[in-house]
């Protein structure tokens, strides 16, 4: 869960309400800014270190399908 708004507004077809419901509720959810920061960790990580997968999640999203919402 990355807060774009570029990415719910096409997703969501334009529909500005939509898009920001994707949202409601999740204290903190990641930005952009999060992910080119793991990015960026990931690139400048010695040959000899092997990255198989990371997974980034704000802290309010235990899984892909649960998500603690405060409203």
């Amino acid at each position: 869960m990355v807060r774009t708004d570029e990415f719910a507004l096409t997703r969501f077809g334009g529909d500005a309400s939509k898009a920001a419901s994707v949202y409601q509720g999740v204290a903190d959810p990641l930005v952009a800014d999060d992910i080119a920061d793991i990015i960026a960790f990931v690139a400048t990580r010695p040959p000899h270190v092997n990255l198989d997968r990371i997974t980034v999640r704000p802290r309010a999203q235990a899984s892909n399908f649960k998500v603690h919402r405060t409203s």
